[in-house]
């Protein structure tokens, strides 16, 4: 999951630096197709089934996923790194405030203390200060948040129906192939640069690694781990932001980065702690 977490934040790296050459459709674009390629030519060659056995769960994981990867690679391109990846792993507090409106959360006060904490996070990073030209940046980000939260919610559904982990990946960089193909038609291609070649092809090949890591981490291994250590994006990150931007969070941004990773690592452990029945 390590490994996942460092793709994950390889691939925003890209995304970021690329940004400024070609339109975030084609950035879309080349997310989807390496994973897209690979995935359907190991189910091709391996003979496995293709067709999935519902329809509508895919649909609405599809859309809410991208969703996510257009909203949070808009705001990858205008934000710095850290913050741009920490307004996206908001998903939990998303999730959990779901649950909490259906009521299925009221007795769970560590739960509503951890979802409080997360927000306040949100609060710390969109504060007054930010500057005016991110703050569409910064919201569009928190709402990449509350699409992976559908989007999550989308692929339990699809696992409690027996679908298989491959091919809920497949149809997910299918969808992503589409869109980002359609709104390159319509908004015209841009030729990159070599340089800009590279970039995308790191998009592509980053997010594709990142995929199988993450999902070879969370079949094969502890899914408790996996989802706390899948917060290793976020230091990764940081890092990477300061080496390459020189991008270095404020007191306020760290306050707010520590409580929503808290926030979001205690309301993913009660998820998995609270047994199925009671959610």
């Amino acid at each position: 999951m390590l490994f996942a977490s460092l793709m994950f934040a390889i691939m925003s790296m890209f995304v970021k630096l690329v940004s400024t050459e070609v339109p975030l459709s084609q950035i879309i674009l080349f997310r989807g197709v390496p994973t897209a390629i690979g995935i359907l030519g190991w189910a091709l060659w391996a003979g496995k089934p293709i067709i999935p056995t519902t329809w509508r769960s895919h649909v609405m994981r599809n859309i809410a996923g991208v969703a996510s990867i257009c909203l949070s690679f808009y705001a990858m391109s205008r934000l710095p790194l850290a913050t741009a990846i920490t307004l996206n792993y908001t998903s939990p507090l998303f999730i959990a405030a779901w649950m909490m409106f259906q009521g299925s959360l009221r007795e769970d006060r560590l739960r509503l203390f951890a979802v409080a904490l997360g927000f306040v996070g949100v609060i710390a990073i969109l504060r007054p200060d930010v500057d005016n030209a991110q703050w569409l940046a910064s919201l569009l980000g928190l709402l990449a948040g509350g699409a992976t939260a559908l989007a999550v919610m989308q692929v339990r559904s699809l696992g409690r129906a027996g679908e298989a982990e491959w091919r809920i990946v497949l149809f997910f960089s299918l969808s992503t192939v589409l869109t980002g193909g359609a709104a390159t038609a319509a908004t015209g291609w841009v030729a990159p640069s070599w340089s800009g070649w590279a970039l995308l092809l790191g998009v592509g090949l980053s997010g594709l690694l990142g995929q199988f890591a993450m999902t070879r981490a969370f079949s094969q291994g502890s899914a408790a781990l996996s989802a706390v250590l899948q917060y290793a994006t976020i230091p990764f990150s940081v890092l990477l932001g300061f080496l390459f931007w020189n991008d270095s969070p404020d007191g306020f941004a760290w306050f707010g980065i520590v409580l929503i990773a808290a926030a979001g690592l205690v309301s993913t452990w009660r998820t998995m702690a609270v047994p199925a029945a009671s959610r």
